[in-house]
């Protein structure tokens, strides 16, 4: 591996942390339990948690798990819940047991759900009382033999809140708040946990075929989690931080830096069930004077053409962060006119437990790029030979440090495929470094148009197709084509009140786009397809029926 030349850009911010600062993510947390013990933790529906409250509550769901079910280290449950209180109540309660989390997506399919519990052998299941009829309807063909279910109000200090009925189908269910009822005892055995021990099994999206899980350590959540506070020092309030959880805490980015990180740094977590729900989300910004927010694009461009988003006093906002998908130069301009604050920038996998880089918080302007490389990370760039790239030129991101994953749970093949030879982590992105060592991502692999023998990296065409006034997000695939082998065809959301036709589009890209790069076609849609974290699915852009 060449030198790390971006470490010259790092200023204050040390070159190598100590991924074994704490054994194990237990013992980080714990440790705020007690250092902020009086300290607001959670709020949710207008109702708080404290660290204590979180100390007590995780270790009578540690006892009866232990006690009640026979839970023991290494064992696989399955959380699959929105952002309730009772998502960390569960996450720290296995955790002080050895238990290792599968996180999983509340909206999943009946197959995709089946797929998941199969192939990480889960035996117990916690699940949102509104999933449950996804779980009755594959449970049969799973090896699940216990169900705890969970109302939005279970660990809350007034539970009674409005719940979905459990489906019937399931028998024999256990309620998550008569576990965590009052005088439940909270004695148990502690596991004796290493670094090496699994915490969590990450399921990738599965874009291509069935998903596969990422076996990410405590380690690798430690040494995550002590990067991004080295690097992210100087916006850093410990005890004082006030943060809003929109983003899923299934979701790997939200788990490390909104749960994880400012629940060790004494932070006051705002948790959000319906992030769907954007007036509720501006109340939610107006009412909690958050210090952090972190997003994806498409949640920062809804937010940002909002208009009672003015409503909020932003003085009290020092650091927004974006991940998940490249945030648009157009979307980060939105956002600063209104709260003051640039969108930083980073980027990472569910394998790499997963931020890789980021963008430094003393940038003065939007860098279009996802920053430097963390501490103690190397990156380097492939060719489609393997051979490192000279700096300036594209290839393929490929990754080492401690934060990577050891593996996918059970999947030899695919490790060997997903590793080079040396022991880096091939991401599946291209990406370029300038000369300061900041990282851009140009797109993925296999996301790449080939128009007449040239690559064309959807991410370039929609971030200038963005800046189109009247355009409010767009996406593009390529077709095939007779003539260039594929084309460009780009499909526009149009922002409210804006008249846009898809000639103004092309005659817009024309001004900053080489010919071959100019979408031979463009079509106006009323909304572009998203995971439930705010991606935009490209794949499913090829099913969007023609126009008439």
């Amino acid at each position: 591996m060449t030198q790390r030349h971006w470490v010259a850009a790092y200023g204050d911010v040390p070159a190598e942390i100590n991924p074994d600062a704490y054994g194990s993510v237990t013992e980080l947390v714990e440790q705020a339990m007690k250092k902020y013990a009086s300290k607001t933790a959670f709020v949710s529906f207008g109702q708080k948690l404290s660290f204590a409250d979180v100390d007590r509550l995780t270790a009578q769901f540690a006892s009866y798990l232990q006690r009640e079910i026979g839970v023991k280290k290494g064992d696989r449950i399955a959380v699959m819940m929105p952002n309730l209180a009772a998502f960390p109540i569960a996450f720290f309660g296995m955790a002080r047991l050895g238990a290792v989390q599968v996180n999983v997506n509340p909206l999943y399919t009946p197959r995709e759900l089946a797929h998941q519990l199969k192939d990480a052998g889960v035996k117990t299941v916690i699940v949102f009382n509104g999933s449950s009829p996804t779980l009755a309807e594959i449970i049969g063909e799973t090896p699940v033999t216990t169900v705890i279910t969970v109302a939005p109000g279970d660990g809350l200090p007034n539970s009674a809140l409005p719940a979905p009925a459990i489906d019937a189908r399931l028998t024999n269910t256990i309620s998550m708040g008569d576990i965590l009822a009052a005088g439940k005892p909270t004695d148990y055995t502690p596991a004796t946990i290493t670094g090496e021990d699994l915490l969590f099994l990450q399921y990738t999206g599965g874009t291509t075929g069935l998903s596969k899980g990422a076996c990410l350590s405590h380690r690798n959540l430690v040494a995550n989690t002590e990067q991004y506070k080295a690097f992210m020092k100087e916006t850093l309030r410990p005890g004082e931080d006030v943060i809003v959880t929109a983003l899923p805490l299934y979701h790997i980015f939200a788990l490390m830096v909104n749960l994880i990180s400012y629940f060790s740094l004494g932070a006051e977590n705002w948790l959000v069930a319906n992030p769907r729900d954007i007036d509720g989300l501006i109340n939610t910004f107006r009412d909690s004077k958050m210090s952090v927010f972190a997003g994806v694009n498409t949640l920062y461009a809804g937010l940002a053409a909002h208009p009672r988003l003015k409503e909020v006093d932003w003085s009290h906002l020092r650091l927004s962060v974006g991940g998940g998908a490249a945030v648009i130069d157009a979307t980060s301009k939105r956002w600063q006119e209104v709260t003051g604050k640039l969108i930083l920038e980073g980027y990472g996998l569910s394998e790499t437990s997963p931020i890789l880089s980021i963008n430094p918080p003393f940038i003065k302007e939007f860098s279009a790029t996802t920053g430097l490389p963390l501490p103690s990370t190397d990156i380097k760039l492939v060719d489609d030979a393997g051979n490192e790239v000279p700096l300036g030129q594209s290839g393929e991101i490929c990754a080492k440090g401690p934060q990577v994953m050891s593996g996918y749970w059970e999947k030899p093949e695919a490790n060997k495929a997903s590793f080079t030879a040396d022991g880096y982590f091939r991401t599946g992105d291209v990406g370029v470094f300038d000369q300061r060592g900041y990282l851009k991502i140009v797109d993925r692999i296999k996301d790449m148009i080939i128009v007449s023998g040239f690559n064309v990296y959807p991410n370039e065409i929609e971030a200038v197709a963005t800046g189109c006034p009247g355009v409010a997000e767009c996406a593009c695939i390529g077709v095939p084509d007779a003539k260039t082998g594929e084309a460009i065809q780009l499909f526009v959301v149009a922002a409210p009140g804006a008249t846009l036709t898809p000639e103004d589009v092309i005659a817009h890209c024309r001004t900053a786009l080489t010919g071959y790069k100019i979408p031979k076609v463009v079509r106006l849609i009323d909304a572009l397809p998203k995971s439930t974290v705010g991606k935009i699915l490209r794949r499913e852009l090829r099913n969007v029926p023609a126009a008439a």
